[in-house]
């Protein structure tokens, strides 16, 4: 028998600047001729939509924790704070949108609160308009016209809510911002002090609108923060990275991890298989 020929590559790519509010960014990935196993879809700032070229994409446990096996052609995920996990036969292929919590709404015309821990299959949401993506995919040969594609049919979404207001309290989303700006590294009472709005109402209006509390949502960030430094080549000890994270000490930052990604840092590391996880890219972030 043969030795299958590893693929490994991926493609990321700056939104439009008409979809920088919406979109993060957008990754291409093709991985092929690794070992079967899963790989953990991991909690981040995100809202995750990805479409799957060749093979449904297989989720073997749900972000809210149940083991129910559900497979896509393109599905979005909402915030979460505890891993999906995907079962692979050692090959992936499709795009990642890392959507922005306003995405939902500009997209899909719901709050990112409505799909949190929760997956959904693009054409619940989108319609003909999913079939259509997809087949204009398929029908795509290079990663530039797959790109093209995407942004076309995102412009179209918007296009049709463009003149109706989203809904989301302001102080919600500048409490989301500043979240996200310093990494989940800002107290909530702090916060609710400066919006001029109590802990509580806070809590209650960040929940209604994200899915997950201002408090979950710093514990994802700092997490989220803790794996990009982990990923890189010249890391420091996890020390180091614990305290660069804002945790109180690095046991602090492994009962997070084991919370947030069901393992260790170094155990997740170890058992990776696809080398997309050290890309920081593909199926991350759902």
């Amino acid at each position: 028998m043969g030795v299958v020929e590893q693929i490994a590559e991926h493609h990321v790519r700056r939104p439009l600047a008409l979809l920088r509010p919406y979109a993060d960014s957008y990754t291409g990935y093709h991985y092929a001729g690794f070992e079967p196993g899963v790989h953990m879809g991991l909690p981040s700032r995100h809202v995750t939509f990805i479409i799957s070229f060749d093979d449904r994409l297989e989720l073997t446990v749900l972000p809210d924790g149940r083991h129910r096996p559900t497979t896509f052609d393109a599905m979005v995920g909402g915030l979460h704070t505890t891993p999906a996990v995907v079962r692979h036969d050692g090959s992936q292929h499709g795009i990642q949108l890392q959507l922005t919590p306003a995405g939902t709404r500009g997209l899909f015309g719901l709050p990112a609160g409505a799909l949190a821990s929760t997956v959904v299959p693009l054409d619940a949401l989108w319609g003909r308009l999913a079939g259509e993506l997809l087949e204009r995919l398929d029908a795509a040969a290079t990663w530039t016209e797959r790109f093209a594609v995407l942004e076309q049919v995102m412009l179209r979404a918007l296009s049709a809510r463009v003149d109706i207001p989203s809904g989301a309290r302001p102080e919600a989303t500048e409490a989301f911002r500043r979240l996200a700006a310093v990494d989940g590294r800002l107290g909530v009472a702090e916060l609710a002090a400066d919006l001029g709005w109590s802990r509580r109402h806070l809590t209650e209006q960040f929940s209604n609108e994200y899915g997950v509390g201002p408090k979950e949502l710093a514990r994802v960030l700092r997490f989220e923060r803790s794996k990009r430094l982990l990923i890189r080549p010249d890391r420091g000890t996890l020390a180091t990275i614990a305290a660069e994270c804002g945790y109180a000490d690095q046991a602090h930052m492994a009962r997070d991890w084991r919370a947030i990604a069901g393992s260790s840092p170094t155990q997740w590391m170890a058992d990776e298989r696809l080398p997309i996880v050290q890309a920081d890219a593909g199926l991350d972030g759902a």
